[in-house]
């Protein structure tokens, strides 16, 4: 029998700003989900993510390595076109590893 992969907590669900305006909060929250996370596989949802900046980014980037040092993997899932706009621009889809929507460009 194959091994059956671990959920997926769905841990925390970010909305609104994602902005150097909320990082101070933003981190905190992000950093104590994966703290307290009992599962190995932890979820962030950017559904209602309306606006990210570097800032916002570079949370991610630190979620990420908290995630790793810790033995977790973090997923961010459902990006809103915001979050898809900048991971884009940066090209850091392939760093953070996750699924993503391709969208034509029109």
């Amino acid at each position: 029998m194959a091994d059956m992969p671990e959920a997926v907590c769905p841990a925390l669900a970010i909305a609104g700003e994602f902005t150097i305006f909320t990082a101070s909060t933003l981190k905190e929250q992000i950093l104590q989900t994966i703290r307290q996370a009992e599962m190995t596989e932890v979820e962030i949802d950017l559904s209602n993510v309306t606006e990210i900046d570097s800032a916002g980014l570079q949370l991610m980037i630190l979620a990420k390595i908290e995630a790793l040092g810790r033995g977790k993997n973090i997923h961010f899932t459902r990006h809103s076109d915001p979050v898809l706009d900048l991971i884009d621009l940066c090209d850091l889809a392939g760093f953070f590893g996750d699924p993503v929507l391709i969208r034509s460009k029109n």
